[in-house]
């Protein structure tokens, strides 16, 4: 079983390697070739060191790691940015290593994310999730999250793919 803790700088590395992999997995067939095909770790932890540098109020980035200290998933959240109120986060991310899906990690994660969310003084969370993506869907509903009924899409090398709104009342 992972541990769940903070991110650390020196994760940045590890966190974009499950970032890529999983949108490589969990999306494939669902956002164009194209896309994935032109996704990289090495852009990927140089953006996220970026977002890393620049942490605001009320965010956080956690990951899982296994018995060896590796990173096997990692999560984000942090205020919506849907203009809601100030006690409405938003989960930003949720990746687990494509190969540890259905172990566990992701429930943790999500566990900790909630537990973190209550910590920063949260009463709701929303999230979004690819309309197509059935499995992502099951999780968050099987977490208690609930469709509200908001869609938005978003645009990926010409593609427009739709996403679904989920929200859950801690």
């Amino acid at each position: 079983m992972a541990t769940v803790r903070a991110m650390r700088e020196a994760d940045v590395p590890a966190v974009s390697a499950v970032r890529v992999t999983g949108w490589k997995a969990a999306y494939a067939g669902m956002v164009p070739q194209s896309y994935l095909d032109g996704m990289t770790v090495e852009a990927d932890t140089e953006q996220r060191r970026g977002h890393f540098d620049q942490s605001q109020e009320g965010t956080a980035q956690l990951v899982a790691v296994d018995a060896h200290e590796r990173v096997v998933g990692w999560a984000c959240l942090g205020p919506s940015r849907g203009g809601e109120t100030t006690t409405t986060g938003e989960v930003y991310a949720l990746y687990v290593q494509p190969s540890l899906i259905g172990s566990g990690i992701g429930r943790a994660l999500l566990e900790a994310v909630h537990a973190d969310a209550l910590a920063h003084g949260y009463e709701s969370l929303l999230l979004w999730v690819l309309q197509d993506n059935t499995r992502a869907r099951r999780f968050y509903e099987r977490a208690g999250y609930v469709a509200d009924g908001a869609v938005q899409d978003d645009d990926y090398d010409g593609v427009s793919v739709s996403e679904v709104r989920y929200r859950r009342t801690l």
